[in-house]
């Protein structure tokens, strides 16, 4: 007995460490994220019941009277174990659960904000949709102003993958040749980490992301900032330039405003203000860039960016500046 009250005392500090996390179902900061939180804790609670009383039951099984362990073995408790509770748990919960989540059952209104989110082997392409306008292409962070519904509209460009940002809301597949869409609202400022939730080979677990939820001037003045040319800022954010553009970066990569339109990697017109790298695994330093260009195997095991170790110390250092200045 003691060593059982010692499990479900480290299964609830286990509990309360994962509800602290950046990624956390349990540490919800949206509507839809509420509900499913809600409907977790219920079942942790009701989880938490049944084996309080099948461990009670055990007990009484092997220490109990003679009468009440013909009772437990009896055909009355097995139907009523076996057959009634659970048919009945069961119902109450997906009862509860579809009346829960009825508003997103329902057809609703399309957002007035649709980002399109694209899954890559291994990163995200993302795309703010403008009405008469191309959208505006960002890669593995995402912005968001709060308090407004977002419909993300997912898409998968090679294998499954998963939308899932657990602090906002669900989980939705993104499947090749389907468009899927999912809507999120955060109810206050931060930073929201998501991770894909389906195995899509190589380093899956590896490929995460950041929502940044902000006020919405701040979100409208960046948005708008998109239009705005980053031009280098002195002769060394130019020799990182020249040497982007000469060396063949820009046939993967784009940066709004140059010749460099490739779309086979992540967009980099803002790398420069990214508080993470190769999809949310490394911090945005000159030191960890300079890593991911030279050896991108290093950084992250099954990138298909080839290595670029042509460049000497000096030029990498004019990469990284030009780089880092993008915003």
């Amino acid at each position: 007995m003691k060593r059982f009250i010692g499990l479900l005392a480290a299964l609830a500090v286990l509990g309360g460490i994962s509800g602290c996390s950046e990624q956390s179902a349990l540490s919800p900061a949206g509507e839809d994220a509420d509900r499913i939180a809600l409907l977790s804790w219920i079942m942790f609670s009701g989880a938490t019941l049944i084996l309080l009383i099948v461990a009670g039951a055990l007990v009484i099984a092997i220490r109990g009277p003679a009468s009440m362990r013909r009772f437990l073995a009896g055909e009355t408790m097995i139907r009523l174990g076996g057959v009634v509770v659970p048919v009945l748990t069961l119902s109450l919960l997906l009862g509860y659960g579809l009346y829960l989540m009825r508003e997103r059952i329902t057809a609703l209104e399309p957002a007035v904000l649709r980002i399109s989110v694209t899954g890559e082997q291994w990163w995200w392409r993302v795309g703010y949709l403008r009405d008469g306008a191309a959208p505006v292409s960002e890669a593995n962070e995402i912005r968001i102003p709060v308090g407004r519904e977002i419909d993300f509209v997912l898409r998968a460009s090679d294998v499954i993958h998963s939308f899932w940002v657990p602090s906002l809301g669900g989980k939705l597949d993104m499947i090749p040749g389907r468009t899927n869409t999912l809507r999120l609202k955060a109810a206050r400022p931060g930073i929201y980490r998501g991770q894909c939730a389906e195995y899509c080979g190589g380093p899956h677990a590896l490929m995460a992301l950041e929502i940044i939820a902000m006020p919405q001037a701040e979100f409208d003045a960046w948005l708008a900032a998109a239009e705005r040319r980053n031009d280098p800022a002195d002769a060394k954010a130019a020799r990182g330039q020249k040497l982007f553009l000469s060396t063949g970066c820009g046939s993967c990569h784009a940066i709004r405003g140059t010749p460099a339109t490739g779309v086979v990697g992540p967009d980099l017109s803002r790398i420069g203000e990214r508080r993470l790298l190769a999809a949310a695994t490394l911090s945005n330093t000159a030191e960890n860039l300079a890593g991911l260009i030279r050896d991108p195997q290093a950084a992250k095991a099954g990138m298909l960016m080839p290595p670029f170790a042509i460049f000497s110390g000096e030029d990498m250092d004019a990469l990284t500046a030009y780089l880092g200045s993008l915003r």
